[in-house]
């Protein structure tokens, strides 16, 4: 017996009351799109799920690029069948004959309030029918086989097999951000999981040649062509940053080194999703896990822009960072031996306290802004596509 449906269920978004739609709308496309080398797929579009169509189209192939999509909350390989109640009875044996285990649960659910068989019966039904043709025991509470029946409008759709789904919102749906990307570990966490609540990210990258090598780029591309996986066009924005990162070290005091290259860096990004038209940005920072990530550091590297800034991983462990970068297959890449601009120029006894006053008096020792609108004048663009 074969499937011929998958049930995509949403989640998260069945919370979303007005907007609902809308959300459903974005999923949807982008399911259509991440599924557009399969043309003989239908979808059936509805507010509590969407029913994908297989055609005799391998379901594994077409469930794991289901499982990458943001959105889904969880699919199921289902049978569509007539909901005549002797049909699903005799259905269900042929599904559960397929199925290896000794126990076995059936969970009715009566979608369709008209059908004239309440969840309870079609519960006792099915397992009756199960228990006189095969050697299969019930059992509630840890059954090896979970037997769904679900009772429709447009008909009944029995399944055993449910897959877990990315989470979170469709990707688009919260519009565009500008990411400070470095080539370390958590930088592409943090970009996964913007892009899991619906963001379409665009990257911005801070480039010191000669100082920095150019594998760090190539490292880049690698690892956005990872997240082509949940966003399948990102842009990569390489800032010239030399100069700047110079000029820092020139005028200020060494432990504040790191301190205003991150407020320069945070002026470049603002300026730059400004005229992109991203109307916030975001970094991997965490809380204290460097002497430029402690709320002091925050405090005063913030007070350059009036932009929202974003750290999605601003309470997670590095343990935890590492896991996600395991699981998006980003970490092997991440711990290439090319060191960004801001582990190079790293101080030996960097300030985890600085003062805002003492901040803008190095500031004001060298014309800043000059420079900025140099390096977004010569900006190089690469953009990293999910390859056909």
């Amino acid at each position: 017996m074969k499937y011929d449906h998958i049930m995509v269920r949403f989640g998260e978004l069945s919370t979303k009351g007005k907007n609902k739609k809308e959300f459903i709308r974005v999923l949807a496309r982008n399911i259509k799109n991440a599924l557009s080398e399969y043309p003989s797929l239908e979808y059936i579009v509805q507010l509590d799920h969407i029913y994908i169509k297989l055609n005799d189209v391998d379901p594994d192939e077409i469930i794991e690029v289901l499982q990458s999509i943001s959105g889904i909350h969880a699919l199921s390989l289902v049978l569509k069948i007539d909901e005549d109640i002797d049909n699903i009875c005799e259905e269900s044996l042929k599904l559960i004959k397929q199925e290896k285990g000794q126990t076995f649960k059936v969970h009715a659910k009566r979608a369709n309030k008209k059908y004239p068989i309440i969840s309870d019966q079609i519960n006792r039904l099915v397992a009756g029918k199960i228990l006189k043709n095969t050697d299969l025991k019930v059992d509630v509470h840890n059954p090896d086989i979970l037997l769904s029946i679900e009772i429709r409008n447009d008909g009944c759709y029995i399944f055993t097999k449910t897959y877990k789904g990315a989470g979170g919102y469709p990707l688009g749906v919260g519009g565009r951000i500008m990411h400070m990307l470095s080539g370390g570990i958590d930088s592409p966490v943090a970009a996964y999981l913007l892009m899991k609540r619906g963001l379409l990210v665009e990257c911005i990258h801070f480039a010191s040649p000669p100082y920095t090598n150019i594998g760090v780029i190539e490292k880049l591309k690698d690892l956005l062509g990872k997240l082509n996986v949940y966003q399948e066009s990102i842009r990569l924005n390489i800032v010239p940053f030399t100069k700047i990162q110079e000029k820092i070290y020139e005028v200020s005091d060494e432990s504040y080194a790191i301190t205003i290259m991150r407020r320069m860096m945070f002026r470049l990004a603002s300026e730059l999703a400004k005229r992109r038209n991203c109307p916030a940005i975001s970094s991997g920072e965490s809380v204290g896990q460097v002497a430029s990530q402690t709320i002091e550091s925050m405090n005063v590297i913030n007070d350059v822009t009036n932009m929202p800034i974003l750290r999605p991983l601003v309470t997670y462990d590095k343990l935890d960072i590492i896991e996600i970068a395991r699981k998006i297959d980003t970490f092997d890449i991440s711990i290439r031996p090319f060191e960004d601009c801001c582990t190079i120029f790293a101080p030996k006894k960097p300030k985890t306290k600085p003062s805002l006053e003492k901040s803008i008096e190095f500031e004001n020792k060298f014309d800043y802004q000059t420079l900025i609108n140099e390096a977004l004048d010569n900006i190089e663009v690469v953009y990293i596509k999910k390859e056909a």
